[in-house]
């Protein structure tokens, strides 16, 4: 029967033709309508009825086979395409919580040894009170849609009771728990260890979400992704400039002065003693490239997949321009302190990257290459003249987490407003209508970012004010003059960092003695 077909005269028939065979592979068909499409390939073929039926009959047998066989390979590669992005998502997971190893070996290295397992217990800590409070509580207020749905807070998923993505809740949780460990740093060396529990679970079960739900939240009020979006665009803040850092940043700040200075921190004419600096700037430099290591986890996997074309630019995109912002957020810290103090300084070199990086956070998959350069380079002069301010205005942050968080954190949601590219933004938003004022996209952007930078500042200052000087004035806050002198190590965990037994005691004291002897018989 095929033979007496034309095959030629098969293809040149109209599109619809073609367009119906096709439709019927896809969705399936019955005899009946393909003996009208083989009746229309006929015109005196010598086709009979008969023969035109059973060649009908063929036809939808083989067409709904490989309607079958379609339907089963398309629930396949879907199914792929979800277990794909859910590795790509648990593996940023495991890089994002990585970074607490790098904030506790860089709090380690930037405190007194006599607090060194004082500092690292908080570190190992965090996670471990973020977990249950952003569980019971945390992502129910950050990602919950129940009805009647609001902009300010979520309100349910609460325990996770209506959860099946698993993966993406482990995702926000390691952010909640980055945000309370930047806290950390700021009141290091004389906090109470009840205080430091407290704010733990208060910032990563209440203060954090609350932010999230505004930014990140499909409902949140000036969130990017709602239907309704605020001035027609919504803030932009990708992987958290203002979301994770703001807020980690600024409670800091509040924690520091609630707390005030560590004793001894500024003489009686208010200058700096130099006696407070860290004790190993090896473990500083570890827990720094640990910190970078971690962040390709932290930017790129904001966008939550990696399927597709526009999903693999974006990612991609956000580890370029995260890499250019860090490279030249430390070359620029290098040279500033070597025009200011004459010395290649290392440290400088670590908070300078480190700037780099909060500062691009917010906007490292919307902005280009070049633009994440001058963002680094900006970032880390920022930084420099914030934490000279903050010595001036006796402010003592051990860590300077506020100026390198809650400060480049805001420059970093400013810049975005400045220099998102239109492209870029339709790529990770799905709207182009508005983007960077230096692009010629008009201030609605900038204006939503300046909007989000005020409400997450004002919101975080309040309640982390509340917090720590209720915290105050019961005196739970600060540990007792006697306690801080003596080390919190001693004071509060029974033991030390760094065990030296007596023999090596006496050796070193040895050592001392042999060095005096011989600089006096040097002097004779």
């Amino acid at each position: 029967i095929v033979s007496k077909l034309s095959v030629k005269r098969l293809f040149l028939q109209p599109p619809l033709v073609l367009y119906n065979f096709g439709q019927m592979a896809h969705v399936g068909c019955n005899s009946d309508e393909v003996v009208s499409l083989v009746s229309m390939l006929q015109d005196g073929s010598g086709v009979s009825a008969s023969s035109a039926q059973h060649l009908a009959d063929f036809l939808c047998e083989k067409f709904n086979s490989s309607a079958s066989i379609q339907g089963e390979q398309e629930v396949a590669l879907g199914e792929t395409v979800q277990s794909l992005n859910a590795s790509f998502l648990v593996t940023c997971t495991a890089l994002v919580f990585l970074m607490q190893l790098g904030f506790a070996m860089l709090c380690a290295g930037a405190v007194r040894s006599k607090n060194c397992m004082n500092i690292c217990l908080m570190n190992v800590l965090d996670p471990c009170f973020s977990a249950p409070a952003f569980f019971l509580f945390g992502y129910g207020f950050a990602y919950g849609d129940g009805t009647p749905n609001n902009g300010f807070i979520g309100n349910n998923d609460f325990s996770l009771e209506d959860m099946n993505q698993w993966q993406f809740f482990i995702f926000q949780w390691a952010f909640a728990a980055a945000a309370a460990t930047i806290t950390t740093g700021s009141v290091a060396e004389r906090c109470t260890f009840q205080a430091y529990i407290g704010y733990s679970i208060f910032l990563s079960g209440f203060v954090y979400p609350i932010v999230a739900h505004w930014i990140w939240s499909p409902q949140g009020w000036l969130s990017a992704f709602n239907a309704d979006a605020f001035n027609d665009i919504g803030m932009i803040d990708f992987a958290g400039s203002g979301v994770v850092h703001m807020v980690g940043g600024l409670a800091g700040l509040v924690g520091a002065v609630a707390l005030g200075p560590r004793a001894g921190r500024f003489d009686v004419e208010g200058k700096p003693s130099p006696l407070f600096g860290g004790h190993s700037m090896t473990l500083v430099v570890l827990g720094t490239l640990v910190l970078w290591f971690g962040w390709f986890g932290f930017n790129p996997g904001s966008m939550l997949a990696i399927n597709g074309n526009v999903n693999m630019q974006v990612v991609g995109r956000a580890a370029v321009t995260s890499t250019m912002s860090a490279a030249s957020g430390g070359i620029s810290a290098l040279a500033l302190t070597k025009l200011r103090t004459g010395c290649w300084d290392l440290s400088s070199v670590c908070n300078g990257l480190l700037c780099g990086l909060v500062g691009v956070t917010g906007g490292c998959a919307v902005i280009e290459p070049a633009a994440a350069l001058l963002c680094g380079a900006i970032s880390a002069v920022l930084f420099e003249y914030v934490c000279i301010l903050f010595l001036k205005l006796q402010i003592d942050d051990p860590l300077c987490a506020a100026p390198m968080h809650g400060f480049c954190g805001m420059f970093g949601v400013i810049y975005t407003g400045l220099l998102a590219k239109q492209q870029y933004v339709e790529q990770v938003i799905g709207k182009n209508d508005n983007y960077g004022l230096f692009y010629g996209g008009g201030a609605k952007l900038l204006s939503c970012q300046l909007l989000g930078l005020i409400s997450i500042a004002s919101w975080t200052l309040a309640t982390s004010a509340a917090f720590f000087y209720a915290m105050k004035f019961t005196g739970n806050l600060r540990v007792s003059l006697e306690e801080e002198m003596c080390g919190l190590d001693v004071s509060h965990h029974g033991g030390h960092a760094y065990q030296i037994d007596d023999n090596q005691k006496v050796k070193s004291n040895a050592s001392k003695l042999n060095v005096a002897d011989i600089e006096v018989k040097v002097n004779n």
